[in-house]
């Protein structure tokens, strides 16, 4: 029991280091939550600041789903009977809730995507690979990032349905029930966008210069 509320408490905390925030204000001079949409995530870096730190948001916000997946493992291994599995998913969950409440920066932060695609990929990276191919093709035809994300969200628990092989912990707790956790946070991040999407008016994404 120890050992799960340290790694939710860690995982939170990583979550919580908001990178969108700190790359406007560093490159921009703004925070980023002020600009756009108001959300704290890498489409409205994009949209709000430029290619170069929408990017570098993008992998930063992917690489704490990773690390704090890396870090559960770890635990997982040093720790005597401890429940492998049940720490992966604890990270994840843990780690997309600081994304999203981030207590360094007011609790306000971004809708979970990047840093779930980290997860996923960690945790099983088929899986991983097949939502995010799925996405940007949502996207590319679309040009909806939020359409791409929440079609990605709910295709994650159908996949662990069939999908048994190449997770990387086995032991243990079966993984459909967090799937549907993460997709469910995702989707409730994600409903203002729902909402727009369903009366099309939803922003559509564009590289090209105005």
């Amino acid at each position: 029991m120890a050992t799960n509320i340290i790694i939710a408490i860690i995982a939170y905390l990583i979550g919580s280091i908001n990178f969108s925030v700190i790359i406007s204000k560093k490159v921009a001079g703004f925070d980023v939550r002020e600009k756009g949409s108001g959300n704290a995530g890498s489409t409205n870096v994009l949209r709000s600041v430029g290619k170069g730190a929408a990017l570098l948001t993008l992998i930063c916000d992917v690489l704490k789903g990773v690390i704090a997946i890396l870090i559960a493992i770890w635990l997982g291994k040093i720790v005597e009977n401890a429940d492998k599995a049940l720490l992966v998913q604890i990270a994840g969950i843990a780690v997309v809730l600081g994304h999203t409440f981030p207590i360094f920066f007011k609790f306000k932060g971004g809708k979970g995507v990047a840093t779930s695609l980290g997860i996923l990929l960690m945790t099983n990276w088929q899986i991983g690979l097949i939502c995010l191919v799925f996405a940007l093709v949502l996207m590319a035809l679309t040009q909806m990032v939020s359409l791409g994300s929440c079609s990605a969200a709910v295709l994650f628990p159908v996949l662990t349905l069939f999908i048994k092989d190449h997770f990387i912990v086995t032991e243990g707790t079966d993984y459909f029930i967090f799937s549907v956790i993460l997709a469910i946070i995702v989707l409730v991040n994600h409903r203002s966008n729902i909402k727009r999407m369903l009366n099309g008016t939803e922003n559509k994404l564009s590289f090209k210069k105005k």
